[in-house]
């Protein structure tokens, strides 16, 4: 048998929508830069030329993230506080709020729990 046969493949989905002015990413399997990021940050790129500075992502069905996806995390936060905007984190699994905590990400980004508790804050 192959190795390649053993490996599931790592995989990241995720799905956008604007509601209320607010850019609400929902990303689902393994975030680890590549194809992926780029498409995150052309989605991120695509709202703010629509004057969107609100970010909400939903991080709840993130697996997985490896230091390119947190490099894409940042560049999204980069990108919306530029613009004088915010992002939020919300409902981290334990895996995912114990590396926010690692790598003090938790300091930089607001966790959230619900999409209410940001159109709050904002």
């Amino acid at each position: 048998m192959h190795q390649n046969a053993l490996r599931k493949p790592k995989d990241m989905n995720f799905a956008q929508e604007i509601k209320s002015g607010t850019l609400i990413l929902r990303i689902s399997g393994d975030l680890i830069g590549e194809d992926n990021g780029t498409r995150l940050v052309e989605a991120v790129n695509e709202a703010l030329s629509h004057q969107v500075t609100l970010c909400i992502i939903d991080i709840s069905n993130l697996r997985y993230v490896n230091s390119s996806g947190i490099g894409v995390l940042i560049t999204i936060l980069t990108k919306f506080r530029n613009k004088g905007g915010e992002v939020f984190l919300m409902k981290p699994s334990e895996s995912v709020k114990k590396l926010l905590v690692i790598t003090k990400l938790n300091a930089i980004f607001q966790v959230i729990q619900t999409e209410e508790e940001a159109i709050a804050k904002k």
